[in-house]
Formats: C-alpha cells, structure tokens, sequence
C-alpha cells in the first residue's frame, strides 16, 4: 500500500521512552512505519537528550540523513556527521552544579563535545571543558526537590529531565523547542507543518510548540497535559500510531 504525507512535513521523536521501548530497542513496528513516513517524503528528526554519539547508531539504523537534535538542543546537526549548530554551558555553572552534586553525594554526568564524565570518572580540568549538559539522578526524590529548588535561584540555566528521578541543566535558552524552531529555519517548514512526540519535561516546549504535540501512555503527567494527543507507550509502539494516525493519509 502506498502511503502520502498528510498536512505534517516533519516529525520530530524523542529516543528513551518514547521511539525506543523500555529494552532501548526501536521495535519493528516502529521501524516500519518511520520507513513509510520517509518514503512518502515526510522528515523524520530524531530529537534527544542524549549526546550525538549514543543518539547516532538509532538514526543509522532507520537509515535517516535528516537533521537531528541532540543533549536537548545543546547541538543541532544538518544530518549525522555534519555539525549545524553547538550551545555550551558555562564551566563555571558546571563546577557549582558539581559540588553540589558531590554535596549530596548522588548519581550526576556531563556531556562535554569531546566526552561524558559521572559521578566514577570526572574530569580533571573542568573550565577548560566545553560543556554541553549536566544531570543528576537519585530516587530520593526530597534531595531531588531540594537540588531544583537551589539551582532554580541560579541565572543562565534551563532546567528539564528526562526521568521522573533526573534533573537535566542546559545553557539558558536550549531546548528541543528552539532547536525544532532553527530545523524549520533551516528547510524551510513551519512550526505549524511539525509533529513532536516524546515523554518527560525536556520535551514540553517542543511539544507546546509544535503543529501537534503527542505525548506518549507512558509519559509524565506534565506531559499529556501539555499534549494536543496521548498515543500508546513505549512498549506498545505509540510512534507507529502517531504515524499511522496524524502523518499519513493512504
């Protein structure tokens, strides 16, 4: 059967949770139905909080050469390999977000361009860095709260999570909604054409933003709320419906 675009020219998906099920596998279903959006012309953006290195191999394997949105929006690519667009995070917010990682002594990362740190391996040299994003991670959500709460006084951040049990901190200003925003700037689409689907606080504004906003079964109750649709979980290939129900027309 052939398939046609419908009013939407671009769909833009969140990986963990949303794309990929709860094993971080895109599942055939989900595969099959992005492959039809690509071949009846749509543009099919993966968007993450993940670095551009762990994002890559999931765009590979659907074979897209399509922009991506990476660390939240901290890097926008043209198409894998070809670097659009960096925003850093300033070092010196990153040593106070470390100590107070260390304050707590909870689970924390950074994604520098070159490398990602945690809690096991840090870096040495932190101003010399170029930061991309810092996280923490704890299941004690009252030390949660009260990391938010402190870093929220703080300027020049803009706070997400990709988890109920993580905090994510970019440059003030990155987020995948601003990111889709130069995407569309860069081909020529706008935001009305876009379709964004995804599950936890970084994918909001995207979500908000967008033509039409899906949040995922499984997504934070923030999320739905914010969404113009709730599709299926993750595990239940609610990208393949979104696809079959709001992308394409037969």
């Amino acid at each position: 059967m052939a398939y046609e675009k419908g009013q939407y020219r671009l769909l833009a998906l969140d990986l963990d949770g949303t794309l990929l099920n709860d094993r971080s596998e895109i599942s055939d279903t989900n595969a099959e139905w992005v492959r039809h959006a690509v071949r009846a012309g749509v543009t099919v953006c993966v968007s993450t909080g993940r670095g551009f290195p762990s994002a890559l191999p999931y765009a590979e394997q659907l074979g897209l050469d399509t922009p991506m949105i990476t660390v939240n929006g901290g890097e926008i690519w043209t198409k894998p390999h070809s670097l659009h667009r960096r925003t850093l995070l300033d070092a010196e917010k990153v040593m106070k977000l470390h100590a107070l990682a260390e304050k707590y002594d909870i689970w924390f990362w950074g994604y520098t361009t070159e490398s990602i740190y945690n809690k096991e391996r840090w870096t040495g040299d932190t101003i010399s860095s170029k930061w991309l994003k810092f996280g923490y991670y704890t299941e004690d959500v009252p030390i949660l709260d009260a990391i938010l709460a402190e870093i929220r006084t703080w300027d020049g951040l803009e706070i997400s999570n990709s988890s109920p049990y993580n905090i994510e901190i970019n440059a003030a200003g990155v987020s995948k909604a601003t990111a889709l925003m130069e995407v569309c700037r860069m081909l020529g689409y706008d935001m009305s054409e876009v379709v964004a689907v995804g599950d936890s606080l970084n994918d909001i504004a995207a979500i908000r933003a967008s033509g039409l906003g899906v949040a995922m079964g499984n997504a934070q109750d923030e999320v739905k709320a914010a969404a113009d649709v709730i599709t299926d979980t993750e595990n239940e290939h609610g990208v393949a419906k979104v696809i079959q129900n709001y992308v394409l027309r037969t």
